[in-house]
């Protein structure tokens, strides 16, 4: 009989996790789905979602979903996760380091604090970006590795100004996503001998609760659903060769011209790449 694969997809109570979570429950994984909101108790009312809402969403998909309470920045909560995932499932085949803090001025409709120069920012910004963010994935990890068996997936989500850096990005943004994608590089070359692989993931606009609350503010012509994102990672977390993508950031929308996956209605969109590669940089000649 063949075992069931087993998944942790940290920040997944919403979003992009949330959406990623429920593609590896159709794909057949136990999936354990970690974040701060739970039953009676939501984080951000704005943007809702729990994380038994999403554990029932991957069990209705058709794998199994089990919601953790887990706050990110705490190491004992995080170490106390992977040992209920060792003693409730022995392994893990596909880790997701989605869990981000940085969007919490916006979700708390602290607008001011991201808008302006850097050094009008709060230094708080910087905090969001880095402790429920660069230092989570880092952390989840960390704590993860001894878990991860041969062919296994670490997949962590970033963006493109990690890649391309923009005089116009917000600074801290940019250089926790910078970190982001120094991470993947720098555990995909440790984590080689162990049969792991260690990937980046850049969503293009994703239809999240946060972006569908201020949706007036988007173009979202060529916008992507969360569970798009999740079918990239799905196809990975199923590629027998997923080793040669080692220590690359991926964007989804490629990947799914490379697997042959679509949207959630059919549709599948364009790669932001260029747009970001076009932007102004950050020194003439970088």
């Amino acid at each position: 009989m063949t075992q069931q694969r087993v998944a942790v997809v940290t920040g997944a109570s919403r979003g992009v996790g949330k959406g990623i979570a429920v593609e590896l429950g159709a794909a057949g994984h136990v999936v354990y789905v970690t974040g701060r909101s739970t039953d009676g108790r939501v984080t951000y009312p704005s943007v809702g979602g729990t994380v038994e809402e999403t554990a029932r969403a991957v069990t209705a998909a058709g794998g199994r979903g089990v919601g953790v309470v887990c706050d990110h920045t705490d190491d004992a909560q995080v170490a106390a996760l992977f040992d209920r995932v060792r003693q409730e499932s022995g392994g893990l085949d596909v880790l997701v380091n989605n869990v981000w803090g940085g969007y919490a001025a916006y979700h708390e409709d602290r607008y001011a604090d991201m808008s302006g120069p850097f050094w009008e920012q709060p230094l708080s910004v910087w905090d969001d970006m880095f402790a429920a963010g660069v230092r989570a994935h880092y952390a989840a990890t960390v704590l993860a590795v001894p878990l991860l068996r041969p062919g296994s997936l670490v997949a962590t989500v970033s963006f493109f100004p990690g890649s391309y850096p923009s005089a116009d990005d917000q600074v801290a943004y940019s250089v926790a996503k910078a970190a982001d994608d120094r991470l993947v590089a720098a555990t995909a070359a440790q984590l080689e001998p162990r049969g792991v692989t260690a990937v980046g993931v850049y969503p293009g606009l994703v239809r999240t609760e946060g972006v569908m609350r201020a949706a007036d503010y988007f173009d979202l012509s060529n916008s992507e659903s969360p569970r798009f994102v999740g079918r990239a990672v799905a196809a990975l977390a199923a590629d027998p060769d997923v080793a040669r993508h080692r220590g690359r950031c991926l964007v989804v929308a490629e990947l799914a011209e490379r697997y042959g996956f679509t949207d959630v209605d059919g549709t599948r969109a364009m790669s932001a790449r260029e747009h970001f590669a076009q932007r102004p940089p950050l020194l003439d000649g970088a």
